[in-house]
């Protein structure tokens, strides 16, 4: 069970998360409809994690997760948000957010974000961009479980910025057999470009 804090500008938003929350036997300590005293509110109730809007009064929920890293306070930060989330799950992972959830889907995607952020990854739900096709929702945590042991290793290898060739000579197989395992967990993970592959390691502490 984890103590949470809820930071949202609509009394309905919170009472639907605390619910939520309840029902997976959490608590919600502390509720705010402004992030302006984060740390302050973080620091007094001792809460283990905390879900956040962006759109706030006063500072925003960017600001406030920024605010919170630079205190050197680390609990996970969740941000649910109805802005934009193609861009703005990628804006909050670099603030230093553990999740992202678009109030666009449906609230019980809250309960994935919580349960894969409490087994150490991030959720940060991949999207198709301009191609009509539906978005890829899954945690991160379950596209790494579609992996096998080779292509996790190669998927390690590659976020620390190994080239093929390196990695073909550590794991003893040729270029080419490195090549089809890199094209395979690309493929299960959701990943376009060496840019998403690093982003994905970065947030996961695959390294």
């Amino acid at each position: 069970m984890t103590a949470f804090i809820i930071i949202d500008d609509h009394p309905l938003a919170r009472l639907a998360m605390r619910m939520l929350l309840e029902k997976e036997d959490h608590s919600v300590v502390a509720e705010a409809d402004t992030a302006d005293d984060v740390v302050g509110l973080v620091r007094k109730n001792g809460a283990g994690a905390l879900i956040m809007d962006i759109d706030l009064p006063g500072i925003n929920g960017i600001e406030a997760i920024s605010l919170l890293r630079a205190e050197g306070i680390n609990i996970p930060v969740i941000v649910m948000s109805g802005k934009n989330p193609d861009y703005y799950s990628q804006l909050s992972m670099k603030a230093g957010a553990s999740g992202f959830i678009s109030k666009q889907n449906n609230l019980n995607d809250l309960t994935q974000a919580v349960n894969a952020v409490f087994s150490g990854y991030g959720y940060f739900p991949l999207r198709m961009h301009n191609t009509g096709e539906q978005p890829d929702v899954r945690p991160d945590a379950e596209r790494l479980k579609t992996l096998s042991r080779r292509e996790f290793e190669v998927l390690k290898y590659l976020g620390e910025g190994k080239e093929i060739f390196n990695i073909a000579a550590r794991m003893q197989v040729s270029n080419k057999t490195v090549s089809t395992y890199k094209a395979r967990l690309m493929e299960k993970l959701g990943l376009k470009n060496l840019r998403d592959l690093l982003d994905f390691t970065r947030r996961n502490n695959i390294s």
